[in-house]
């Protein structure tokens, strides 16, 4: 496999300049295929922090300031940027998370422009409304920016999350301090420098690298934010939220999962096979809307056990930057154990190993994080594997006997985020949809994460919605403005 022979050295953006933390300490950052030191980063500590913070006031003015329609202009640039850069970016995420640079580094490249485009557009559409209130008053609302946002970012999709964060931030009006997760910060970095290639002034768009119990929390609670967007497991987000509250921040949330994707014996069967393994094992299982939980007619229980379980053995684990890779590396040896560990406790719970479970038997691999496409049958809600998130490439198969308990065992969860349905009835598609508490739902498609459709969840999953319209909205403060009109003289005490 190929490694990188050099350590090279990223430093962070903070006002428009390359610099290092003022500490001089750094932090190794890894190739999960390999386990091999290829980069640096700073470690910053909370000085840093503040430097951040106090560039992004300075700049946040006359970013506010600036003709929508300008920063429309400026931020398609930013998207022909990325564009331009988009197979090198690709290689880099592909080398720091792990994701295979075919199969995923690439097309969450594109579709990180197409959020840039999205929200350029949306900056010249947030407008504020007139209100009727009465024939002697003009009144309306205005949609102001709320400042610096802090912003906070997991390391599975790296790039991907600072663009969902960063967009609808500056097309708002904001600027923003956004620190990577410790594992991945290469390409969020690479980014901030595209930011001001493309003419965003320097200040908007700053990116600081450190740990996240330190560096992290302190910008959660740091008096210079005004708004905290977070996105990672739902232990942390409850973390951030506290934090944040000392300070009234603003919060949006986008947290953990434990998706349904629901099989009903009616579905288009190799559809729903096809796409129910893509539902779990994109990006090797590391995401937050994984449908890790597949629920199954029973009717069809054992014939779409056996499909699943043979055609999972054909996806291809590899070296991430062969293009003919379809599963990449698991992100660190520890969340690969922390993987196994949940499936020997499935086992242990009576589920039925049915594929993978280990590692893939090839020298060139041995070094990385490699685990194999795993399903654990014939297992029941009431399991941990079926509550606890896993985060990795293992699905839970449940069988259910009709509708009311698919919509049953979906809702069983603390959960609330994705999910996926598969029928060719069009009513119980709308009723299912109606019944599952998730914050997004796909029918007959794994799909998830489309700029426009809003993204984020029910309950525990989190708070706000990424993606949509209304992002651009948690951006904003609303205001509401009354002026008097009437000729007839103010004296409400008639004094």
């Amino acid at each position: 496999m190929t490694t990188a022979t050099a350590i090279a050295h990223y430093p962070m953006v903070i006002g428009g300049e390359r610099v290092d933390a003022l500490n001089g300490e750094t932090m190794d950052v890894s190739n999960p295929a390999t386990n091999e030191v290829y980069a640096t980063v700073p470690r910053s500590g909370p000085e840093d922090v503040d430097r951040a913070v106090e560039a992004a006031s300075k700049a946040f003015p006359g970013w506010a300031r600036t003709a929508a329609s300008k920063r429309t202009t400026l931020m398609l640039r930013f998207a022909e940027k990325l564009q331009e850069q988009v197979e090198s970016l690709a290689e880099a995420e592909a080398i720091n998370s792990g994701k295979p640079v075919a199969f995923a580094a690439k097309p969450e490249l594109l579709h990180s422009i197409e959020v840039l485009v999205y929200y350029a557009g949306a900056a010249t559409k947030l407008t504020g409304e007139t209100v009727p209130v009465s024939s002697h008053s003009f009144s309306y609302t205005l949609r102001e920016p709320i400042g610096v946002c802090g912003q906070i970012i997991p390391w599975n999709y790296p790039l991907m999350m600072a663009v969902w964060k960063i967009a609808p931030a500056i097309a708002a009006g904001n600027t923003v301090v956004l620190k990577p997760a410790s594992a991945t910060p290469v390409t969020a970095l690479l980014l901030a420098q595209l930011a001001l290639d493309s003419g965003i002034p320097p200040g908007v768009v700053n990116v600081i690298t450190g740990p996240g119990a330190s560096v992290g929390s302190y910008l959660a609670g740091h008096p210079g934010i005004g708004k905290v967007a977070f996105t990672g497991e739902t232990a942390t987000g409850r973390t951030i939220m506290k934090i944040a509250a000392d300070g009234m921040k603003r919060v949006t949330l986008e947290l953990g999962g434990k998706s349904a994707n629901i099989v009903f014996a009616d579905a288009n069967f190799e559809d729903a096979v096809n796409g129910s393994l893509f539902a779990i094992y994109y990006n090797s299982g590391q995401s937050c809307e994984a449908r890790s939980r597949l629920l199954i007619e029973r009717s069809i229980y054992d014939r779409f056990v056996a499909s699943f379980a043979e055609k999972a053995q054909k996806i291809r684990v590899g070296n991430p930057l062969d293009p003919s890779t379809q599963m990449g590396a698991i992100i660190s040896p520890a969340q690969l154990e922390s993987i196994k560990s949940y499936v020997d406790l499935g086992r242990q719970e009576g589920a039925e190993l049915v594929t993978g479970g280990g590692s893939p038997d090839e020298d060139a691999l041995r070094a990385g994080n490699f685990l194999l496409p795993t399903a654990l049958a014939n297992a029941h809600n009431r399991m941990r594997v079926a509550q606890e998130e896993i985060f990795g490439p293992v699905v839970v198969m449940i069988p259910f006997d009709d509708e009311e308990e698919a919509i049953r065992l979906a809702n069983d969860s603390i959960y609330g985020l994705a999910g996926t349905l598969w029928t060719q009835n069009l009513g119980r598609a709308h009723r299912v949809a109606q019944g599952v508490q998730t914050g997004l739902l796909g029918v007959n498609t794994p799909a998830t994460g489309t700029p426009g459709l809003p993204f984020g969840g029910y309950k525990q999953s989190g708070i706000g919605r990424e993606l949509a319209f209304e992002t651009l909205k948690l951006y904003t403060e609303l205001k509401g403005v009354q002026i008097n009109t009437s000729t007839r003289p103010v004296n409400p005490w008639r004094l």
